[in-house]
């Protein structure tokens, strides 16, 4: 359980949040999203948030990206504001819905935040070709986005946040709409990819064997105004087959988790 004092900044932290604070202001009063929120993720930790809908999660990520504002405290990511950290393209952001402009090709969606950073084109095409290797979709370059399944599509989508290279990588239930056999497998490709890069990962799920299955690090949220009410460290191995879900360890973790979805609803 957090409480709510705000604790310093290990040297290895990536992103910090100390007495976080969001409310939104409607026509119908204030929409307490985020409150008393401390948290920190260290370099190279995949972290799952996870809790019901409208809880803060993905409004919590929003405020690590800069697109929203706190209302109060402060967030940290590589020891700078979010708007410093999004000037200094620090991360990708990968949205619920892969995004991809259906009029540009694979390698054209790719490009295009190169396209607006500046880069050369032939480190574009360099980039292109790497990071279509990484999510396993070489050659699939010259395809439109209306030629592939939605699950190459949100590889494609993530192939994009990497493409400028970011050692963040913020993603948004990436897989929600997806078919669980199509999940699992791309919950498998994204722990290859994060093995490969050491990227440091924040993720948004309503799923609890994936926020098990991904994560060094799961973070369980209560109902609005979201508040955390518990931090789990995963004592998985950093390799995990599929089958790793019917052991008596990952199961252990994922009651954890249920009492911890629980325990949020007595803030109520």
């Amino acid at each position: 359980m957090m409480d709510g004092t705000p604790k310093p900044a290990a040297a290895s932290t990536v992103i910090s949040a100390s007495a976080l604070n969001l409310t939104f202001e409607t026509n119908d009063g204030p929409v307490h999203a985020l409150r008393d929120v401390n948290l920190e993720v260290g370099k190279g930790d995949f972290v799952s948030f996870i809790g019901p809908s409208g809880c803060g999660k993905t409004t919590f990520l929003r405020v690590m990206a800069d697109l929203e504002q706190p209302t109060s405290g402060t967030v940290l990511v590589n020891g700078v504001t979010p708007e410093e950290a999004r000037k200094a393209r620090a991360y990708g952001y990968v949205f619920q819905a892969a995004g991809l402009y259906p009029w540009r090709t694979i390698g054209g969606n790719i490009r295009l935040p190169l396209e607006i950073m500046g880069y050369d084109k032939r480190v574009q095409a360099e980039r292109v070709k790497e990071v279509l290797a990484l999510v396993d979709l070489a050659g699939f370059e010259k395809k439109y986005p209306w030629q592939l399944s939605g699950g190459m599509q949100q590889r494609a989508s993530i192939a994009r946040a990497l493409a400028f290279e970011a050692d963040i990588l913020l993603m948004d239930e990436p897989f929600g709409a997806l078919d669980e056999i199509v999940r699992d497998h791309l919950n498998e490709q994204l722990l290859a990819l994060w093995a490969r890069t050491q990227k440091t990962i924040c993720f948004v799920t309503h799923s609890i064997p994936e926020a098990v299955y991904l994560s060094t690090k799961i973070v369980v949220m209560s109902p609005r105004p979201g508040r955390i009410t518990d931090v789990i460290e995963s004592t998985l191995p950093r390799e995990r087959p599929l089958d790793i879900r019917d052991t008596p360890e990952f199961l252990e973790i994922a009651h954890r988790v249920r009492e911890g979805l629980r325990a949020g609803h007595a803030y109520d």
